[in-house]
């Protein structure tokens, strides 16, 4: 029977445990550790990811990373060919892999194989593939955004509450233990009254026109990728960020989304000026076409007593600026951090974790929630039910919506973001 590693370690003061990926003080071992002997690991199923697509390898490997979860079937292309060609690669068995979502999701339905199913597709194939999921009582993960419109999300979130299934949608940047450091301390009222927030994602993949680009294709074709384009992929992950971050709401935007580079259909470029539900303003700024740019997401949140600033590039940092008092430099991987943070941390200070890591993060929450429930634990943990969901994706929906029709009408300075 499969059990995860167990390790013991000293950070600072303190005597801590590894149980798998989790780091907890050794106090926790007895109960957790003795919970492993009846835990069998969730059967994964995914749709899409397959020859040539970026985003279905991340979840594959963050899905597995603490050996809970595993893949055991696909129907990864549209071309059946590819997807026989993905499972082979994968080293699956050839009954497991399949022409289409479509017959695959009926036909594991019958087998009683599969646990939840990841849908990490382009944007138009997220809606019907998830109803299919659910209605056959499948849990599922989607990629971000939810669905293709704001209509589809409504609709998908009337369906996960008559199915009783859950839903989790990959909003990775809310499973680094900084960002759920900084959340907390804003949550504890630490900076006091917050009265303005900043948040940037500059890329430059799409300087230049990428015509032979299968990523840049699809994200920028209307009929796959929906409204918009640059807010749709990267916009929506820093508005999701600033909401999570700071527990506040956008109630308005004034947005002036553009197309930079010739021939496009959507827009590249994005700035946006945001209001908060406590009377906080913000803004944002989405970019793909900022040349020698990365993948440089950042957040500054400013209150009455203090701000704190997280930066991808320095994920392991939270960076805290005091009005009467010196900053501070908070680390992951110490013992001061908070209960969530050090939750969602798998290696001791002063070891790099990331993207992956993150990513995985939101897999294993959601994975041990869908399992609790299975087992009919009626009280779960707090950070194991920490993971963005359907109420996030009709939010960021609502957000790309309401940002694309103020863009248009020179007539509206602000247009309230409506569910």
């Amino acid at each position: 029977m499969w059990r995860p590693p167990i390790c013991i370690f000293r950070i600072g003061s303190m005597i801590h445990w590894r149980y798998g990926h989790i780091l907890l003080p050794l106090s926790q071992k007895s109960k957790m550790a003795s919970s492993s002997n009846s835990m069998k690991k969730l059967r994964m199923g995914m749709i899409g990811g397959g020859p040539g697509a970026f985003i279905g390898a991340v979840h594959r490997t963050a899905a597995c990373l603490d050996g809970e979860i595993e893949l055991v079937c696909g129907a990864f292309s549209s071309d059946p060919e590819k997807s026989y060609e993905m499972g082979k690669q994968l080293g699956l068995p050839t009954n497991r892999v399949y022409g289409s979502y479509k017959e695959m999701i009926e036909q594991e339905q019958k087998l009683g194989g599969m646990d939840f199913v990841a849908i990490v597709t382009p944007n138009h194939i997220h809606y019907e593939p998830a109803v299919l999921a659910l209605r056959a009582g499948f849990d599922v993960v989607l990629d971000k955004p939810i669905c293709f419109s704001l209509d589809e999300a409504r609709q998908l979130s009337r369906i996960v509450n008559e199915t009783g299934r859950t839903l989790c949608l990959t909003h990775t940047y809310t499973g680094y233990p900084m960002v759920k450091q900084a959340r907390q301390m804003i949550a504890r009222n630490d900076l006091g009254l917050i009265r303005k927030v900043y948040v940037e994602y500059p890329q430059g993949w799409l300087s230049r026109d990428t015509i032979n680009s299968k990523q840049a294709k699809w994200r920028l074709d209307p009929k796959q990728s929906g409204l918009a384009g640059c807010l749709g992929d990267i916009g929506i992950h820093v508005f999701n960020l600033a909401e999570y971050i700071t527990g506040l709401q956008v109630t308005h935007v004034c947005a002036d989304l553009r197309t930079v580079v010739q021939g496009r259909q959507l827009d590249d470029d994005a700035s946006v000026l945001l209001r908060f539900n406590n009377g906080a303003n913000g803004v944002l700024m989405a970019s793909q076409i900022c040349a020698g740019e990365e993948n440089n997401l950042k957040i500054r949140v400013y209150g009455e007593n203090g701000s704190i600033e997280w930066q991808h590039a320095n994920c392991n940092t939270l960076t805290v600026r005091w009005l009467d008092s010196p900053a501070e430099i908070y680390r992951t991987g110490t013992e001061y951090l908070s209960q969530s943070a050090i939750h969602n941390a798998r290696v001791p200070a002063g070891h790099p974790e990331g993207y992956i890591e993150a990513f995985a993060n939101i897999y294993r929450n959601f994975g041990r929630t869908i399992r609790a429930k299975k087992n009919g634990e009626i009280s779960l943990s707090e950070e194991w039910k920490d993971f963005p969901g359907v109420k996030e994706g009709i939010r960021g929906m609502a957000f790309i919506e309401t940002c694309v029709a103020n863009s248009k009408n020179d007539n509206e300075k602000w247009t309230e973001l409506k569910e």
